[in-house]
């Protein structure tokens, strides 16, 4: 096993819990101003959230649901690129005024690779400005090797184009980085793309078959404030609180 050199962190769901209370939020408020009844809840969408990209959900709802007022075929792909423009800025409204807080540890867990001298990345379908909210904003004093957000690769998630094109870029090979995800398509992706990975679990997906993370969390963990649980792995010295020198440790063997 390769020394591990580099962190990939997932955005939503690992860094900010942004599915219930910010995406889900922003598409409902986007659809109202565009004149549409249609509003997803917690439940539906959960279901959405299989299908990876928010334009992509928006054309499936349309395409299995129906919006409240119809839409002609050929003016879908439009609107819905104007929706999802449109629900992009009410999504960093959100983050940037501070209604959604990073998860317990992440924060922590990217100085230590920092200090550590490794490198930190964000690989994310979110959209690019909604990514630069949360890296350039809400995480100004984290210095970022790269940031791959939004439509730069082809396939989405579980596609593992995201984490590879990464690969490449930063000059490594699978078995030296650590990868942080919170989903089932996000495990499937960074399991094809060979990396370790750690699941940090939240109420989406506590009940999704992450099971290809080689250490499932409940959250990373603060010293003083929310403790982890671990559900998968065995970590030497684990007390509520993950540490990178104990993920370096266990991925170097």
């Amino acid at each position: 096993m390769s020394k591990i050199k580099a962190v990939f962190f997932d955005q939503d769901g690992v860094i900010i819990d942004t599915e219930r209370d910010g995406h889900r939020v922003a598409f409902n408020m986007t659809f109202k101003e565009f004149g549409f009844t249609d509003e997803w809840s917690v439940e539906y969408y959960h279901e959405l959230l299989q299908v990876a990209g928010g334009k992509e959900r928006m054309k499936h709802h349309a395409k299995t649901k129906g919006f409240s007022k119809p839409i002609p075929d050929g003016e879908l792909d439009d609107l819905v690129k104007e929706m999802h423009k449109r629900k992009t800025a009410l999504f960093v409204e959100l983050i940037e005024t501070g209604k959604l807080p990073l998860r317990p540890g992440v924060h922590r867990m990217m100085n230590e690779a920092l200090e550590a001298g490794l490198k930190v990345a964000v690989c994310t379908t979110s959209n690019e400005k909604a990514a630069k909210a949360v890296t350039e904003k809400v995480l100004s004093d984290i210095k970022f090797d790269i940031v791959l957000a939004g439509d730069v690769v082809s396939k989405k998630k579980p596609d593992p184009e995201i984490y590879n094109m990464a690969l490449f870029k930063l000059s490594l090979q699978p078995d030296e980085v650590i990868v942080f995800e919170d989903s089932r398509n996000g495990v499937l992706a960074a399991n094809a793309a060979g990396l370790n990975i750690i699941v940090t679990t939240n109420g989406y997906t506590e009940k999704e078959d992450v099971n290809d993370g080689d250490i499932i969390v409940t959250c990373l963990g603060d010293p003083a404030g929310e403790k982890g649980e671990m559900r998968k792995g065995n970590v030497n010295g684990f007390d509520g609180v993950l540490h990178l020198d104990q993920l370096m440790d266990h991925f170097s063997k």
